[in-house]
């Protein structure tokens, strides 16, 4: 009696045994795609251990502090903040800082207490911008407060990159300094961009000290992970000889842990715990003044600096730890969970398949299947750290579901075509014309972004990879004017986008590949003809 492998095994899963070629093509290439998605997510989930600058024992001098819950931004109306997050936020601080330092006196005045509290000390600002009502009250604010609690108040900052916004004069800074100066016993700074104060050298004898911001990432010329410390450096020295005696502090350093890529400057958890490690280090030999920038990522910042403006913090904003002073640090923690996803895409585009009808099947769905499941996947965890607004989450759901809908077209070319796969096929198979023209316009859509308005912008590389593939390897008939222009504005982008971007830039690069095989895609389907 001979009995088949089907008859024991569920259907859709594996072909009979008298197909043996087909069958061992199959569970190797199965046994191949399950490595490559697991490998894919360890890859780039996996712990990386660093020396530590933070322990129970070695506290850091300062970071930066705003008390706002990740559902929160300085623009709420009303502005509500709660004092019990604060003394929250401060206990955990306590734990690896000396000092916090704020930027606006609105809201906080019960922070010095809760500083008391916790054994911290405070450098506190007035947010100076061009509403002088608004200047003249945080002012007023910032002295009152000075003055109420020397014990914990170390020094007053007069105004944080006004100049950098051009919302008020060298002039008009320096008398507002000059008033603060002799209104409080504490040293007076003021905060900027370091090439500002190069700008504006009439600031520097205001003040007791100065406080510039050193950001490699955000520089004109971006500096990469490996260079970003001896800039620092550099410019440090720059300062500290041009205005000795005063001293210099770096009121402002730190890296991205997520985002997109400027030039060679790649955002990371890694290259974050990286910059800050080394910086500390650098900084206590020299012995610098400094204060890292910030203790916890701000989501709302995103709305204004593009995605990485929200994930500056040594916390996230849940307050969970992202292993940047002390302990291994991962670029993806949530690996595991973003594996089972993929696993259920890749065991859901089996079954989909159903039993293949050839070696060459046999071989290609389980590996497309892997590959949708670790590109879809990264497409959801850049989704959740870039979004922003409604109609980003809007665009994402879109090319959420084309994915999807590209992945059963796949999956059902390479099945059976029986019973209900059969109707299904037929039924993608009508309308693919026009999905291919939906995913062609939002190609051209993300490319006219990035080269026209980039800046904030992160690349959509990963959202694209399957349609590409599966149009390339597969093409169908399309509207033959949309398609052509759609190529051409996709095609014509390349290039200013990496000229734009650098060429040292791996993400622009990425981009600039899928959209190279996305033209491809398109350009073979415009040469099928209608049967």
């Amino acid at each position: 009696m001979q009995v088949t492998c089907a008859a024991l095994l569920p259907d859709g899963l594996i072909m009979p045994a008298t197909s043996r070629s087909p069958f061992f093509a199959y569970l190797f290439a199965c046994l191949l795609g399950l490595f490559a998605l697991c490998g894919f997510w360890y890859g780039i989930g996996k712990p990386v251990t660093l020396p530590d600058v933070a322990s129970a024992t070695h506290k850091l001098q300062c970071a930066s502090y705003t008390p706002f819950d990740k559902d929160q931004s300085p623009f709420d109306v009303p502005f509500n903040l709660r004092p019990e997050r604060m003394d929250a936020d401060l206990a955990l601080l306590s734990k690896s800082f000396e000092c916090i330092r704020t930027y606006s006196m609105t809201g906080l005045e019960a922070l010095p207490d809760l500083a008391r509290k916790h054994g911290l000390k405070l450098m506190i600002g007035a947010w100076v911008n061009s509403n002088t009502v608004d200047t003249e009250k945080e002012v007023d604010l910032l002295i009152a407060s000075a003055n109420a609690n020397a014990d914990v108040v170390t020094a007053v900052i007069v105004g944080n990159e006004t100049l950098l916004r051009k919302e008020v004069t060298g002039a008009q800074l320096a008398r507002l300094i000059t008033k603060v100066k002799s209104q409080v016993k504490q040293p007076v700074t003021y905060a900027d961009v370091w090439e500002f104060w190069l700008k504006h050298p009439e600031i520097a004898p205001a003040v007791d000290f100065l406080t510039i911001h050193l950001l490699p990432y955000w520089e004109d010329d971006p500096s990469n992970i490996d260079a970003a410390l001896q800039h620092v450096a550099e410019v440090r020295q720059v300062f500290g000889n041009k205005f000795a005696p005063k001293d210099v502090m770096i009121g402002e350093t730190g890296w991205p842990s997520e985002g997109r890529q400027r030039e060679t400057a790649l955002p990371s958890r890694v290259n974050e715990a990286k910059f800050i490690r080394g910086f500390v280090t650098m900084a206590e030999q020299h012995g610098w003044h400094y204060n890292l920038i910030e203790a916890f990522d701000q989501p709302w910042k995103r709305a204004s600096e593009g995605a990485v403006g929200g994930y500056w913090g040594l916390f996230d904003a849940d307050r969970q730890d992202k292993g940047v002073l002390a302990g291994p640090v991962s670029n993806v923690p949530y690996w595991s969970q973003w594996l089972v996803v993929g696993g259920l895409i890749f065991v859901g585009t089996l079954v989909l398949g159903g039993r293949v009808r050839s070696t060459r099947a046999a071989l290609v769905l389980p590996l497309f299947a892997a590959l949708a499941a670790c590109s879809i996947g990264v497409w959801g965890d850049l989704a959740r750290v870039t979004t922003r607004f409604t109609s980003e989450w809007l665009w994402v759901a879109l090319l959420t579901a084309l994915n999807l809908l590209v992945l059963v077209h796949a999956a059902l070319t390479l099945s059976p075509r029986t019973g209900w796969r059969a109707q299904a096929f037929n039924a993608l198979e009508r309308r693919s014309g026009w999905l291919v023209a939906v995913i062609g316009f939002a190609a051209a859509v993300s490319m006219l972004e990035l080269v026209f308005d980039p800046r904030y912008r992160s690349f959509p590389s990963v959202a694209f990879i399957v349609p590409a593939l599966v149009y390339l390897c597969r093409p169908v008939s399309v509207p033959r004017r949309e398609i052509a222009l759609l190529t051409f504005i996709i095609g014509a982008g390349i290039a200013p986008q990496l000229f734009r971007e650098g060429l040292q830039n791996q993400q622009a690069w990425g981009w600039a590949l899928v959209s190279g095989l996305m033209v491809a895609a398109l350009w073979r389907c415009l040469r099928v003809r209608k049967v």
